[in-house]
């Protein structure tokens, strides 16, 4: 007959067993997952390959599952300077935990467009300072850290279904002031941003079509850019359809 406590030995001994983590066997697994032809592949997209291992974002991704949410991990990992840990941090860090410092912290070693967006897309958006964070990193000078204010713009518009609109619409300053700028991940986070906003809803679409319509007649050849590219994206059929239902 069995009493209680040999009832919940077995139930423990029957449980999976959560695989411990730690730095260096991350770092591990990443190497094992790497191959040559994915980092040689990294150049042709931009991405410095100088501090990578090679590894493809899907098995990051799946590694990140794997881990699943550790803080004390995630910071570990950054500051090895692997890319590929670094990207890990996008899926492994808690955006409950996180701290404004330590995403501004984090930003400023950003030294690819794919390390910015994929932060600001599958963390920095989910943390509770995401809008100080745009507003702060929209006047920074280096190109990745106000490319993050941008990318980050519109990963929120993408994903939080509930903010107001009001705060998109004042945004819409940020993306004007920022328009004359020339410098590449600049102005395509700028456009990207603008065009996100614009397919949020019929009212943000009206004033983001306004915004791209201004910014095509500049004299700012930056800008204008920004108004060609954003104006051919929210006049499409597909996303005139998508507004007017939300």
């Amino acid at each position: 007959m069995f009493n209680i406590s040999d009832i919940v030995m077995a139930k423990r001994k029957a449980r999976p067993q959560t695989k411990s983590f730690t730095a260096d066997s991350v770092l591990a697994e990443l190497k094992r997952l790497s191959t040559k032809a994915t980092k040689d592949g990294m150049t042709r997209f931009g991405i410095p390959s100088d501090n990578a291992l090679g590894v493809t974002v899907g098995d990051i991704r799946d590694l990140g599952k794997k881990i699943g949410k550790q803080h004390e991990l995630a910071l570990e990992l950054w500051k090895t300077g692997v890319y590929e840990a670094r990207m890990l941090c996008a899926f492994i860090e808690d955006p409950t935990a996180i701290t404004s410092v330590q995403m501004d912290e984090w930003c400023r070693d950003f030294d690819s467009w794919a390390i910015c967006d994929t932060l600001c897309f599958h963390l920095y958006d989910k943390t509770p300072h995401a809008w100080k964070m745009i507003r702060t990193w929209a006047k920074r000078k280096p190109e990745f850290e106000k490319r993050s204010s941008f990318a980050l713009l519109a990963s929120v518009a993408l994903h939080d279904k509930q903010a107001d609109d009001e705060l998109f619409a004042e945004s819409l300053e940020l993306i004007a002031n920022a328009s004359d700028d020339e410098r590449n991940f600049v102005k395509k986070g700028v456009s990207w941003a603008l065009r996100v906003i614009g397919g949020r809803n019929v009212s943000l679409h009206g004033a983001a079509m306004a915004l791209a319509e201004s910014l095509s007649n500049s004299e700012s050849p930056s800008a204008r850019w920004i108004g060609k590219d954003a104006l051919r994206d929210l006049k499409r059929p597909l996303v005139k359809k998508k507004v007017a239902k939300r």
